[in-house]
């Protein structure tokens, strides 16, 4: 039987014979598509080779590329566990043309592949063409010797695909796979297609035609090529599986569930161990590709495909987390493809333990609602909305979740209702994805591109230089010149201003030609490769193809530079000190600072801060010179050089080496990165962590100065110390203890006063005496007590509540001019009166909002202390009434 490894191997070496070039899988992160949650078909990362957009590495090419289809318009995850082929991770294997072969070779090539080198029987195979794609059906049935009945046409959207209303499109042809006449369904276009007899495992597409406003108006004049053949699928017809779920990839991890679960893989729980194989897939290589859960964008939908796994893992009697324990397997299996996995095992395992002791935390709250809810519930009933809206804003449920435990049940949930409660939220997550931060005239700016190629960046050895104006946009629109006060982005055939990417931001200057000058107050990259600096005319006229000198502001170049190249430290020292786990997940670099965002899901101690500081300063101090190579990216990758996750790299990329190891003769820092940097660690000088926290769940921030911002920063912190000390009259080195000492006396000194008014308040308060009252034969403690917060109340309370025995305690604690409410009902009062409902009265009677707590116990609060015995007063008159 061929592993679904050696079936990928087979597909990708057939085409590379074929003078195909291997294309490593892009990020499931769309790098060149904001319109894209996730990357979806294999065509995806080569959008822009079809369009023209960019120019393809080679005229052909192959690849096995990443997908997931779980939000937006391609959305599978409710049918995932339940069907025999839908996923929301799949590999898909594809062949490519870029305006080299068309119809006949792409025919020829995969029928030889299908029936030769996976030895498919050509007796159960059929094909589909478009209904007027003569060419292609007489092409296949002189490759195959089918008859017409063989060769299926196919009318509509199914077989003729299209970018969109305007660009490349063309009719489809595909390959279907006959399980059988023991398997319900008819053959495509036959009113039974949608049984599962026949399956499509392969797709062609010939991008032939132009289409503009929905019309195809002219002929392409490269027609290409673009296939599409699901892994998965394939494997279940090679390996005579009706289930992608049976195949050998998904049976190892299923059985690795079933081990750790104690339950069995085929048993009436088989669909918890098909979505927890299918969603530790989408979920792991999701976080290698660098997305985080969270409640918003693709982290908000890596987080539903996350919980819905540990729900099911719940289901199956995991009393621990179990995703990250599968990682493991997961690696072993698709490692080897897949190398970038194998790089982020340690983050993926974390970011999955994390996220379900988190979920666990309300999953048994949520499942107690839901249970209430559905308690009376029969086989076919429908669940209120409002139910499924609680579930999802409180404790985390998102509706697919609700609805797959209610289906379940053998019911259904009121999905009108449930959008109804959450409008606002519906609204957030029609947006869920962030687009790219495209300006609106990003478009001009790739035509631009096209016509002018990329800008020359010359600022890796200079910080000044010259260039001729290709292009000036003033408010979005193409202008022919720019003139005093105007503020314009302007392109010049090449320039040494960096454009901001990578976290470093971009550069500040100023512009210089005769009779004119401006101010550079940013650059950002437009295109991908285009360097356009945002500039303010200060004097004269800026005109098109005008010869200018550009002087980058060489001290924040210098200051930017040092603060990126600590970045490239820091992550090593993280990664050196907290473990492998480490990735970075952001940074920020400029002239003033470096913020470094990273994996790590405990706050940084005191005493790693000091290691990691002392561990870049260590390096800085070896002053050896900065290393950089030109490479290709995956060999630079295979050579040990970090690249960040999710990030998208040319054809040749920049392998920065800095500094030795403290340990070994290996190189300290090895990363991918285009940004400036120092020549030598030693110009970076001094390095200096001013703070860390958290950020986001499992994300921590860790900002620090160098150089010359680092000193002063030092110098501040030394003369406070010096100040404390000539006010406590100690030595500087003195200064710690006696802030402990003075500390523990004022500790102990604000316990004696809290006691003070404890004892002054049960001996009467403000003029009373500690005898209670009686309203109704209730009995009444009353008290405004001067200086005592919210807190102490509570002290007081509980002291008068043994006094008491049986009654009702009623506290209002004036501090700073407002006022603290407690009340207190006694036990067998409770059902009579509510702590809460006469809480409430008083803070009424106050000018407060409201209170809340328990029947026995309630607090508010109200901003006039003057009102205190208003308060009380209102409580009397209610136990009269």
């Amino acid at each position: 039987m061929a592993s679904l490894k050696d079936i990928r191997s087979t597909f990708l070496d057939f085409f590379e014979r074929d003078g195909h070039q291997k294309i490593h899988s892009a990020p499931l992160v769309p790098q060149n598509d904001p319109t894209l949650l996730f990357v979806n078909a294999g065509m995806v990362p080569f959008k822009d080779y079809f369009t023209g957009a960019a120019k393809p590495p080679a005229p052909r090419a192959t690849s096995s590329q990443k997908c997931v289809r779980a939000g937006g318009k391609h959305n599978d995850l409710d049918n995932v566990g339940y069907t025999a082929r839908h996923l929301t991770f799949f590999e898909m294997l594809g062949n490519f043309s870029f305006g080299d072969y068309f119809k006949e070779h792409a025919i020829e090539r995969a029928w030889e592949l299908v029936t030769k080198d996976f030895g498919l029987d050509p007796k159960r195979l059929l094909v589909t063409v478009y209904i007027d794609d003569d060419e292609a059906a007489a092409i296949w049935k002189k490759v195959t010797g089918f008859s017409d009945d063989k060769v299926i046409r196919i009318a509509g959207s199914d077989n003729f695909w299209a970018m969109g209303d305007n660009g490349p499109c063309g009719p489809c042809t595909e390959i279907f796979w006959d399980y059988g006449d023991h398997v319900p369904g008819g053959p495509p276009g036959s009113p039974d297609e949608d049984g599962d007899r026949f399956v499509e495992i392969w797709n062609n597409v010939f991008m032939q035609f132009e289409k503009e406003n929905d019309e195809i108006v002219r002929n392409l004049p490269k027609p290409s090529v673009d296939t599409g053949m699901g892994l998965e699928r394939i494997a279940s017809v090679l390996q005579g599986k009706n289930s992608v779920f049976d195949t050998d990839l998904f049976q190892t991890l299923i059985h690795a569930s079933a081990e750790a679960t104690a339950t069995d893989p085929n048993g009436e729980m088989a669909a918890s161990h098909r979505v927890i194989a299918d969603h530790l897939r989408s979920s792991s290589f999701l976080i290698a590709d660098g997305v985080t859960p969270s409640n918003e964008g693709r982290g908000y939908v890596l987080r539903r495909i996350m919980r819905r796994a540990m729900r099911h893992a719940h289901l199956l009697g995991a009393s621990d987390p179990l995703m990250h324990r599968l990682v493991p397997t997961l690696v072993s299996e698709m490692g080897e493809a897949y190398p970038e996995l194998k790089r982020a095992q340690a983050f993926v395992e974390d970011t999955l333990k994390q996220e379900e002791i988190r979920f666990r935390t309300t999953l048994s709250k949520g499942m107690s609602l839901f249970e209430d809810a559905a308690k009376d519930m029969k086989p076919g009933d429908m669940l209120d909305g409002q139910t499924a809206f609680t579930l999802y804003d409180t404790y985390g449920f998102p509706l697919d979740l609700t609805q797959d435990e209610a289906r379940r049940r053998g019911f259904s949930v009121n999905v009108d209702g449930f959008q109804d409660a959450m409008a606002q939220q519906r609204a957030r997550s029609r947006e869920h994805w962030k687009g790219s931060g495209q300006q609106a005239n990003a478009g001009e700016w790739l035509s631009i591109r096209d016509r002018l190629g990329p800008t020359v960046f010359t600022g890796y050895d200079a910080v000044d230089g010259s260039g001729e104006v290709l292009a000036i946009m003033k408010d979005g629109q193409a202008a022919d010149a720019a003139n005093a006060g105007d503020i314009v982005e302007v392109l010049f055939d090449s320039t040494p201003f960096y454009a901001e990417s990578g976290g470093q931001a971009g550069d500040h200057g100023t512009l210089e030609w005769p009779g004119g000058a401006a101010e550079v107050i940013d650059v950002k990259k437009q295109a991908g490769d285009l360097h356009v600096l945002s500039a303010e005319i200060t004097s004269g006229t800026l005109t098109m193809g005008a010869r200018v000198a550009q002087l980058v502001d060489a001290e924040k170049r210098r200051t930017t530079r040092a603060n990126h190249s600590a970045a490239h430290l820091v992550h090593q020292a993280l990664k050196n000190v907290l473990g492998p786990h480490v990735a970075q997940k952001g940074q920020l670099v400029d002239a003033e600072r470096m913020r470094f965002d990273f994996s790590h899901n405990a706050p940084v101690t005191e005493d790693e801060l000091a290691r990691i500081e002392a561990e870049v300063n260590a390096v800085i101090r070896q002053n050896i010179p900065a290393e950089t190579k030109l490479m290709a990216p995956q060999a630079a990758i295979e050579a040990g050089a970090v690249a960040l996750f999710g990030e998208k790299y040319g054809d040749e990329v920049r392998v920065l080496t800095l500094g030795k190891s403290l340990t070994d003769d290996k190189a300290y820092s090895v990363e991918l990165c285009g940004g400036t940097h120092v020549a030598r660690t030693g110009d970076i000088a001094l390095f200096k962590i001013v703070s860390e926290t958290g950020i986001a769940a499992g994300i921590r921030r860790v900002e620090a100065l160098t150089g010359e911002a680092a000193r002063l920063y030092l110098e501040g912190q030394a003369g406070i110390a010096r100040k404390l000390a000539q006010g406590f009259k100690v030595q500087p080195a003195d200064v710690p203890a006696r802030v402990d000492a003075l500390s523990t006396n004022v500790r102990s000194l604000e316990k004696q006063v809290a006691d003070l008014k404890k004892q002054l308040a049960l001996g009467g308060g403000s003029g009373g005496n500690a005898a209670p009252e009686e309203i109704n034969g209730v009995k009444l403690i009353a008290r405004v007590l001067d200086g005592v917060d919210g807190k102490g109340l509570r002290g007081v309370a509980e002291d008068f509540r043994v006094q008491i025995g049986s009654g009702i305690i009623v506290l209002n604690g004036v501090t700073d001019g407002k006022v603290a409410n407690t009340v207190v009902v006694t036990s067998d009062l409770v059902g009579k009166f509510d702590a809460r409902e006469l809480a409430k009265t008083a803070v009424l009677a106050m000018g407060g909002q409201g209170a809340g707590g328990k029947p026995d116990f309630a607090q508010g609060g109200a901003p006039d202390g003057s009102k205190a015995e208003a308060g009380l007063q209102a409580i009397r008159d209610a136990l009269k009434a």
